[in-house]
């Protein structure tokens, strides 16, 4: 298996500054065009993520998750780009009862995917905080796992600790339950875990602090259901060359304006812009379903492309996050120095800067872990969100569409000057 190294130009190469200016010149008719034809960028990207969002809950595998899929077909068919699907079967969880009594108040909530369930009727226990001795322990936490709460809540269902879990959500506004990804769908373990929502915290600090005891229920089937990744591949001049890779996932828990209009965006106006550029290399795009699930959607996609990893030129990965306007923070992540060196020109002639880096080396968020694991080259952007996995992720007020046009901007030239290079595969992205 050849490996192609991301490698750094030295002064030598001043030929990559001619290409970025000539490619940046030449991308400005390409992406704004006349608007008496056209749209601008921010238009476009506006009005696919008002149609996301409109589509309904994006879970995997449900009916607005298909329709969303056949939608995704359209809009690649639209660019003349032929789209392609892969459908794999899994087993669909259906919440039927999931909430927890407090004497005459019943609070509704979501499962975690990942965990196991009652029987119809539930069971009662004493309330208390995660790690006492109580039957049902009960945590307040954000919607991600890598904080110190998340990480005791981790161990108690190792440890079976409880006999159910309580996770409140620590999110803003209180009304909505910002829900945990369920990394491990596909091998479910500990006891019951319910989420519910910010404004219940009082009512069970109140009853635990006078032992009313709890009541819950977390009743729910599996459904054989079927997913589906979207993709197309635009064929480069020289197939021979290591290919291109754009990913970005395509599912989430609510409708995900913020968290995943951006990379769908971006997927989109970087295949219009690489078509047009008549390509070199071969590019691939892949969109795909089951990002809350633990990615299985990309699992599956790997599984199938084992060695498409290591194989590749570079992976793009288009993240969660970074079309949001309410607390927002860019962060990008890199496989090596070099690859952090071919994003920067673009950055700088769009003004913009992330907020964070993840050192190179260390193992990177998002689906760039997938590849991070493999032993692959990444480049990938993600972002905060101060609405998170939270259900008012709507459009228009959970996107910022001018700063996340200006990101979409930076890689539609990346990828353009990427899919473009002539270079045999020894010579790495250089």
């Amino acid at each position: 298996m050849i490996k192609h190294r991301l490698t750094q130009l030295g002064p030598r190469l001043t030929k990559r500054k001619f290409i970025q200016s000539s490619l940046l010149a030449a991308l400005i008719p390409l992406q704004f065009g006349s608007k008496a034809k056209d749209k601008t960028m921010e238009q476009r990207i506006s009005t696919l993520i008002a149609e996301y969002s409109s589509q309904g809950i994006h879970r995997t595998g449900t009916e607005v998750d298909h329709r969303s899929a056949d939608w995704l077909i359209a809009k690649i068919s639209a660019l003349g780009v032929e789209a392609t699907e892969t459908a794999f079967g899994f087993q669909r969880l259906q919440p039927l009862e999931c909430s927890l009594r407090l004497g005459q108040l019943t609070v509704p909530g979501v499962p975690l995917y990942d965990c196991s369930y009652t029987q119809e009727k539930g069971f009662s226990g004493s309330l208390g905080p995660i790690g006492s001795q109580a039957d049902i322990g009960v945590a307040m936490a954000p919607p991600f796992a890598n904080t110190e709460i998340g990480q005791s809540i981790h161990s108690a269902r190792l440890t079976d600790a409880h006999r159910g879990i309580i996770i409140v959500s620590d999110s803003q506004p209180k009304n909505g339950i910002a829900l945990l990804n369920a990394e491990h769908f596909s091998k479910p373990f500990g006891p019951p875990v319910l989420q519910v929502a910010g404004k219940h915290w009082r009512e069970i600090q109140l009853a635990i602090a006078s032992s009313t005891p709890g009541h819950l229920t977390l009743h729910a089937e599996t459904i054989d259901a079927i997913a589906r990744n979207i993709g197309a591949t635009i064929e480069g001049k020289n197939r021979q060359m290591p290919p291109l890779v754009i990913m970005t996932p395509r599912s989430g828990w609510w409708q995900c304006a913020s968290e995943r209009g951006g990379g769908i965006a971006c997927f989109l106006e970087m295949m219009r812009a690489i078509k047009a550029s008549e390509p070199q290399r071969d590019v691939i795009f892949t969109a795909n379903t089951g990002h809350e699930l633990g990615h299985i959607g990309l699992d599956h996609y790997l599984d199938a492309h084992a060695t498409l990893v290591q194989n590749a030129l570079v992976w793009i990965h288009l993240g969660a996050n970074f079309a949001a306007r309410q607390d927002p923070g860019i962060r990008l992540q890199y496989s090596d120095e070099a690859a952090r060196s071919r994003l920067r020109p673009w950055l700088e002639k769009n003004s913009i800067e992330p907020d964070t880096e993840t050192p190179t080396g260390e193992r990177p968020l998002g689906e760039a872990r997938n590849i991070f694991h493999g032993g692959g080259r990444y480049l990938s952007i993600l972002g905060r969100n101060g609405l998170f996995h939270h259900p008012d992720d709507l459009w228009p007020d959970a996107v910022n569409p001018r700063e996340t046009t200006k990101w979409i901007n930076a890689f539609v030239a990346l990828g353009v000057e990427l899919a473009g290079s002539a270079e045999q595969p020894h010579s790495g992205l250089n």
